[in-house]
């Protein structure tokens, strides 16, 4: 039995979409996804998604990272909101749901508007920031985006005493004069990533949060491109947090079941 499949990348943060309104694969099993996210013997990707009929909105969004566990992703979702519109559902203006619950999407031509959930606290780990949005995420200040040094100390975190049973999605921030850079160690994929659309999103509200900047909107450069993030602070937090990028087609193809 084949399978058919399209490939889809938001800011080199790349995904594997497949219609699965009609429940062909609701079957995949974890080997199943690592086989398809393999680099060498799959079709390659950071993480895979399903698109599946949801009776509360236009579509749910089932997301696999790579080793193929569950959570939420922002490029992925973006991504998905694009997949989505290319089926014949209307992505102009949507509502979606996703493991951390219902999201709304706006499409125009590439690029895709993300509604994130609120976040209401923000963690403080010695100088460092832990948050949670969508997925959990540690932040640090750290300007150097090497990848050696992206992945030791992102490894050296994600599998501390502290984080390693749920494990952790480690930033890497750097404040820049018109806006933040980022580089992200993601859990799930166990490398570094070349964008991270919750990381990114995490690092804004920290940069907004230590900076006390008035602006309420911020461009984000990570190594697959650059993404912007929008804010609302509250009493309690922030609302009305939006992730803003591509979200591009790659190709379509067809691979045998695993």
């Amino acid at each position: 039995m084949q399978i058919e499949f399209s490939k889809y990348q938001g800011t080199g943060n790349d995904f594997i979409l497949i219609d699965n309104r009609q429940g062909q694969c609701d079957n995949l099993s974890q080997s199943d996804i690592q086989c398809y996210c393999d680099r060498r013997f799959g079709i390659g990707a950071d993480g895979l998604i399903l698109i599946q009929l949801c009776v509360d909105a236009a579509f749910e969004m089932v997301y696999f990272n790579a080793d193929g566990s569950q959570s939420f992703c922002g490029n992925g979702a973006r991504c998905a909101v694009h997949f989505a519109g290319s089926l014949g559902i209307d992505t102009r203006s949507v509502q979606f749901k996703a493991i951390d619950g219902f999201h709304h999407a706006a499409q125009c031509g590439n690029e895709v508007k993300i509604h994130m959930q609120d976040v209401h606290e923000i963690k403080m780990d010695g100088q460092d920031f832990v948050l949670n949005t969508g997925s959990p995420h540690y932040v640090t200040l750290n300007s150097d985006h090497a990848a050696e040094t992206v992945v030791a100390l992102g490894k050296s975190i994600r599998y501390s005493e502290k984080y390693s049973q749920d494990g952790i999605n480690v930033n890497l921030l750097s404040v820049e004069d018109d806006g933040i850079r980022v580089a992200t160690y993601e859990r799930g994929v166990e490398d570094e990533t070349l964008s991270c659309g919750t990381g990114v999103t995490a690092c804004a509200l920290v940069y907004a949060m230590k900076s006390e900047t008035l602006s309420q909107r911020v461009k984000v450069r990570t190594k697959g491109g650059s993404l912007e993030v929008a804010w609302e602070k509250n009493m309690h937090g922030f609302q009305h947090i939006f992730l803003i990028g591509p979200a591009t087609f790659v190709y379509q193809g067809k691979i045998e079941r695993c």
